[in-house]
């Protein structure tokens, strides 16, 4: 008997455990970007970041025409200079979902001039 009430002791106080867990830790969801919103990846997106929160492990939503656009993932120097460095990921569906690494994430269009038209974002993801 006194070994059935210890049972039922330490049961209530596992669930009790775990309901004071679940209410104290808020599950973690990847926000998705639309970048560009309703204009998706394209001319002078280059200020489309500004004024938005980042996470690690967001996804940036580019949509685009594949047959005038791409997305190249490149560093700070890539972004600056707006050149693509090799080796480099080159994205070129018209629909791609990157997620972003904590720190700083450089993105530009690699198509003659686009870059240096303001086809390329900056994002820092805390």
């Amino acid at each position: 008997m006194a070994q059935g009430i210890v049972s039922a002791k330490l049961v209530l106080l596992l669930v009790v455990g775990i309901l004071y867990l679940l209410t104290i830790t808020k599950p973690a969801y990847a926000t998705v970007f639309t970048v560009g919103d309703a204009k998706g990846w394209t001319f002078n997106v280059k200020n489309w970041p500004e004024g938005k929160s980042f996470k690690a492990g967001d996804v940036l939503a580019f949509n685009y025409d594949k047959e005038r656009h791409n997305v190249v993932v490149v560093s700070k120097e890539g972004y600056d200079k707006c050149y693509e460095p090799t080796p480099s990921k080159v994205y070129q569906t018209g629909n791609e979902k990157i997620s972003l690494a904590s720190g700083p994430n450089y993105f530009i269009c690699s198509f003659p001039a686009h870059c240096h038209n303001g086809v390329k974002i900056a994002v820092n993801a805390s």
